[in-house]
Parts: structure tokens; C-alpha cells; sequence
């Protein structure tokens, strides 16, 4: 995906959370994430929409060493929670517009530029919390398949690649996931160390994951079970990624 297609990816999914937000309420508990309601989802994600543009806008180098809630100057009441949501989305999006293409900031993930890594990781952060919010609401609108093989890319190539993942296993293994709908594949080797992952297929993996895009998008964040996947191996591995593949604020 370009730029310009991860920042309307980001525009659309964050209409989306705020109306799924508004329809659940915010004392709504949020299902696929146990310890919140949808007060602590909004809060998070629009104080990270606001962390986030803050780098792009001002073009912040260092890493900003601050908590969302004094970063973002406290939390609004609860009647203006979604709109002040729906405000901070929208100036992460114009940011997002407005940036040259040889921004410079900091950055936390491998990308090619600074703008393609904050627009592509901020629509993957807000598509994933608008599932959380639908979820809380009693609803789910599946993401569309090109925008889920990316965030598939994206977790199993530069998220759970840092070093910092708990997801370790001895002796090494590996798992393939394959989108049967966008054709992608990937091959995780999972050692003691560290995670490698290749974008092909493996010929003789521990566990093979196939499904369409969005099934297999939502089941490796941890948004659903592999109940609409199919798997064949070593299925002791769908419960190591469960319990070990987590991305969080820090």
C-alpha cells in the first residue's frame, strides 16, 4: 500500500471507531480487550492519534518520554470524549496530508520513510481499536483484504521482529501463514533469540495458518480465534502466539 492509501485506510477507520464508540457507550466493556471499557479505548487511541501527529507535525526526532494523559493535557469529560476523539483523528489525518515526502522524525519500526511508517502503522493502530470498539458495540465490520495483508506485513515482518517480543521458543520453529485471497505468504522462525520472518512460503513449517486476509489479520492480533482459519502441524504453537504476542503502549 502507498501513503496516500494507508492515510485514507486511517481516515475511514477512524469514522468508524467513533461511531462504533458511540453506539456502545463508554462504559461499554470492550471484549477483545478484557481490562478496558470504551472510555480507556477512546482515551487511548486518540491520545496516540495526538502522540503521533505531534512527530509528524513539529518533525520530533527524540522520542517523546511522556504518558498520553499529560501529553494530551488530561482526559475530556464523557460527554466530549468522542468528539474530542473524532478532533485528534482528524488532525493526525490533515497532518499526515500535509507532510513532505522527506520527513524527517523519529520512528520505531522499519519502514522506507518516516511518513510511509507513521501513516501506515497509525492505520493499522486505529483499524485494529475500531475492531475493539465494534466489538464492544455487538458488531464487526471486516477489514477490507488489502489493508489486512498489509497489517499482516506489518506485525509479522516489523512488530514481533523487535527485540523486545516475548515470543521465543527452543528449539526453534517456524509457521506459514498464507492469505488465500491476496495470495501473500510468510514464513515466522521463532528460535530463543530472536524472530525472523521471510515473505514466502516454507515448504515444511511447523504449523500452516491459511484463511482470507481479514480472518487471519484479526486472528494473529488476537482479535478473534482460529476458528475461521485452517491449520494443520503442531497446533501447541496457535497457543504460543496467543499467550506471547501482545503489542502494547509503554
Amino acid at each position: 500500500m502507498e501513503v496516500a492509501e494507508h492515510i485514507d485506510a486511517l481516515a475511514g477507520e477512524g469514522r468508524l471507531l467513533a461511531d462504533a464508540a458511540e453506539a456502545a457507550g463508554v462504559d461499554a466493556p470492550v471484549p477483545t480487550c478484557p481490562e478496558w471499557v470504551v472510555r480507556d479505548l477512546v482515551r487511548h487511541t486518540g491520545g496516540v492519534h495526538r502522540w503521533a501527529a505531534t512527530y509528524v507535525c513539529d518533525a520530533v526526532v527524540d522520542v517523546i518520554d511522556q504518558d498520553l494523559e499529560p501529553l494530551v493535557g488530561g482526559w475530556p469529560s464523557d460527554d466530549e470524549l468522542v468528539p474530542w476523539f473524532r478532533e485528534g483523528h482528524g488532525l493526525l489525518v490533515d497532518a499526515l496530508r500535509a507532510a513532505p515526502a522527506d520527513l524527517e522524525c523519529f520512528t520505531f519500526l522499519r519502514a522506507p520513510s518516516p511518513l510511509q511508517m507513521w501513516a501506515r502503522r497509525q492505520a493499522h493502530e486505529t483499524a485494529i481499536h475500531r475492531v475493539d470498539a465494534e466489538a464492544a458495540a455487538g458488531y464487526l465490520t471486516p477489514p477490507a483484504p488489502d489493508l489486512a495483508s498489509d497489517g499482516i506485513d506489518e506485525l509479522l515482518t516489523c512488530f514481533i521482529t523487535r527485540p523486545k517480543t516475548r515470543l521465543r521458543l527452543d528449539p526453534p520453529r517456524t509457521i506459514a501463514v498464507a492469505a488465500t485471497d491476496t495470495g501473500s505468504a510468510w514464513t515466522v522462525e521463532i528460535g530463543p533469540e530472536r524472530i525472523t520472518t521471510e515473505r514466502s512460503s516454507s515448504p515444511a513449517p511447523d504449523l500452516t495458518v491459511t484463511g482470507e486476509a481479514p480472518s487471519l489479520y484479526l486472528w494473529l492480533w488476537n482479535r478473534t480465534d482460529a476458528s475461521n482459519l485452517t491449520y494443520e502441524g503442531d497446533e501447541s504453537l496457535l497457543a504460543a502466539w496467543r499467550d506471547n504476542v501482545q503489542v502494547r503502549w509503554s
